[in-house]
């Protein structure tokens, strides 16, 4: 006795539709995540204490900009992804739709926030 549908089979899609996609998606930022932040940790904690000119000099080179940059992108990403899983975990009704666009709005503008900080900071 089979649950899914013809078409479900053959789009791959089970009975929650997107589920695979989203743990797929944090899997990935994770693993991205898990590379990034200690390069993040050792790139920052070398400006640690220095002087605001030592700080703008340092990021004025490419390497500490780049992970510095993906760094703050990937984990806004990971945290909306995470953020709206929770969201349609424990959410219901009409409120879903609206905290889910709040929380992608809220991570997406942190994201233009800290890269716009960082673009100033690096020139």
């Amino acid at each position: 006795m089979a649950y899914l549908t013809d078409r479900k089979r053959v789009e791959g899609l089970g009975s929650a539709k997107s589920g695979t996609e989203h743990h797929w998606h944090m899997t990935v930022t994770s693993v991205a995540l898990a590379i990034l932040v200690p390069l993040f940790i050792f790139t920052f904690g070398a400006t640690l204490g220095g002087t605001y000119e030592e700080v703008i000099a340092y990021y004025a080179h490419p390497f500490p900009s780049i992970v510095a940059a993906l760094t703050i992108t990937v984990g806004f990403v990971h945290f909306a992804n995470g953020a709206r899983i929770m969201l349609e975990d424990y959410v219901h009704g009409g409120k879903l739709r609206a905290l889910i666009i709040a929380t992608n709005c809220i991570s997406y503008a942190a994201v233009a926030t800290g890269l716009y900080a960082l673009v100033k900071l690096a020139l």
